[in-house]
């Protein structure tokens, strides 16, 4: 719905050094990277340009 997928990242990465290792690593186009502190580590939360962007992606990868 929203065409987002969540990744945990390193610590010290910034949001364009995520968004550039999304799109070359896995050959989207990422929009936007917000990013969140927990107590077990960093997240980093990708839109996806494509309509259907996460929904791909999470399937190439095996979560769906």
């Amino acid at each position: 719905k929203e065409n987002k997928l969540a990744f945990i990242v390193a610590e010290r990465a910034g949001k364009k050094e995520i968004m550039e290792a999304i799109q070359i690593l896995y050959e989207v186009e990422a929009t936007e990277v917000n990013t969140a502190r927990t107590i077990r580590g960093k997240k980093a939360f990708v839109r996806f340009k494509a309509p259907e962007g996460a929904r791909e992606l999470a399937t190439k990868l095996g979560l769906v």
